[in-house]
């Protein structure tokens, strides 16, 4: 194993460990819940809005490392973000963990980065995608549950 998947695998099993911002927002100006029927990951998002830009943002459930490390550090990198920065870090997120060729700079990405690997098993893309499907309904206002069928 390279020291970079070594590194990125250390990242996604300290999030799942201890996950950042595992918690309901009381003051949450939305929410929405989403749940994954391949391997059981349920996740509920909430976001607090202001003005446009997510002020905070917590999620609350259950699922396997992937799922929780990432919403875990998805909850870390939109926060201060607007609605468009949150889409347009989605769909480079999508990109990396579907077709990692796409993102030309994957370190932009941070900590998100350590997911590149999840390209190699299509069935962890929807693991690893479900936290941010899910924010994206809480921010749309949806109340349907999102299914990552």
């Amino acid at each position: 194993m390279s020291e970079l998947s070594e590194l990125y695998q250390q990242v996604i099993l300290d999030h799942n460990k201890t996950p950042r911002n595992y918690r309901r927002l009381a003051d949450a100006t939305s929410s929405a819940e989403g749940y994954n029927p391949l391997c059981g990951d349920q996740i509920t998002v909430y976001v607090t809005l202001d003005d446009g830009m997510i002020r905070d943002v917590g999620f609350q459930g259950s699922g396997c490392a992937i799922s929780k490390a990432s919403a875990s550090i998805m909850t870390t990198a939109v926060k201060g973000k607007t609605r468009e920065e949150t889409a347009r870090l989605f769909d480079t997120f999508h990109r990396l963990v579907t077709a990692g060729d796409a993102v030309t700079d994957p370190d932009s990405l941070g900590r998100l980065a350590a997911f590149a690997g999840v390209r190699e098993f299509p069935a962890r893309v929807k693991c690893a995608t479900l936290a941010w499907r899910t924010l994206r309904a809480a921010l749309e206002g949806r109340t349907d549950p999102i299914k990552t069928e």
